[in-house]
């Protein structure tokens, strides 16, 4: 039955995407993304795709590093954990996903904190300050991270530390909502369980003061991985 209800939801998003289309193509080419210092027209290549998740990330606090090769990942992870020692987060443990494209960063860690562990437990996993994780998906314009379940161990990593970085394939890269969930509709099925990330977790009391990681990582730090 929920396996029917997820079918019918995602049928209906399809049909409304698709319904928009005719009204949306005559603004694609034409769209202009206002930034801080420049504007860039949106164009579907990589670049500029990484340019406006960056952005987009970073204006819902996030962080963006975009790197070349994986010696530039290992080296982005290390700076920044060495800039969370000054901070009163001050990492000592890590939690690293069963992703098999992260499999390297594991032993170039270890000896930067005093535990690096693999998909530790639900219950080992509060006793952590870092989360690593990759992703499978992203969206441009909202700067959002796209984790399924069955692709990786992922979900409670990215959640459940104050710390989580995520390293992201720029290929992963979608423009819209649209895009990436044609992307996860494969085989005629999509992952039971999808987390949609966009920025550190915040929340607001009934008076509207708004707080920063009280049900999930105080930071995100993502990672870019330019492709080869």
């Amino acid at each position: 039955m929920l396996s029917n209800a997820r079918e019918e939801i995602l049928g209906s998003i399809r049909k409304h995407l698709a319904a928009s289309g005719p009204f949306d193509a005559g603004e694609t080419n034409d769209q202009v993304v206002q930034s801080k210092s420049h504007d860039f027209e949106i164009k579907k290549n990589t670049e500029s795709l990484i340019e406006l998740f960056a952005e987009s990330l970073e204006a819902v606090d996030g962080h963006c590093v975009i790197v070349n090769n994986e010696q530039e990942v290992i080296d982005a992870v290390r700076r920044i954990l060495v800039d969370l020692r000054a901070t009163r987060l001050s990492p000592k443990r890590m939690a690293v996903s069963d992703a098999d494209e992260i499999r390297y960063l594991v032993e170039s860690m270890s000896s930067e904190l005093d535990e690096v562990a693999k998909a530790p437990s639900a219950t080992e996993l509060f006793g952590f300050d870092v989360g690593l994780t990759s992703v499978q998906g992203a969206i441009a314009e909202t700067g959002t991270l796209v984790l399924e379940a069955d692709r990786e161990q992922n979900r409670l990593i990215s959640l459940v530390p104050p710390v989580h970085i995520a390293v992201l394939d720029a290929a992963k890269i979608s423009c819209t909502l649209g895009e990436t969930l044609d992307a996860l509709y494969r085989d005629g099925k999509v992952s039971p369980a999808i987390t949609f990330i966009s920025g550190p977790s915040r929340t607001a009391d009934i008076e509207l003061t708004l707080a920063i990681g009280v049900h999930g990582p105080q930071e995100l730090y993502v990672i870019v991985k330019r492709a080869c």
